[in-house]
């Protein structure tokens, strides 16, 4: 019985991974269709360090820093498409 407990607790947390992923990816398409930039924040990044990745396919790493209530974003690197691609994949956006 203890091998059934554990792979229902990891069927739990696949669905919720599952409708995890499905959010993101509506959010994605939300902001895409109304022209907007979607943020991809990690934890594999440098503290501060922020994706963005923009309808047209374009994909830039910036640093995001706070001021107040603001956010300013400085670009750190423009991403070559294979590299955006990449970071695509690693986070399962289509």
């Amino acid at each position: 019985m203890p091998g059934s407990v554990v792979n229902s607790k990891k069927a739990k947390i696949v669905k919720k991974d599952e409708a995890y992923l499905y959010t993101i990816q509506q959010l994605r398409a939300r902001n895409f269709s109304r022209n907007l930039p979607f943020l991809i924040v990690s934890e594999r990044l440098p503290e501060g360090q922020v994706y963005r990745e923009f309808p047209d396919g374009r994909m830039e790493l910036q640093q995001m820093a706070t001021q107040g209530p603001s956010f300013h974003f400085r670009v750190v690197k423009k991403l070559p498409p294979a590299e955006a691609a990449k970071v695509r994949k690693a986070y399962g956006l289509r």
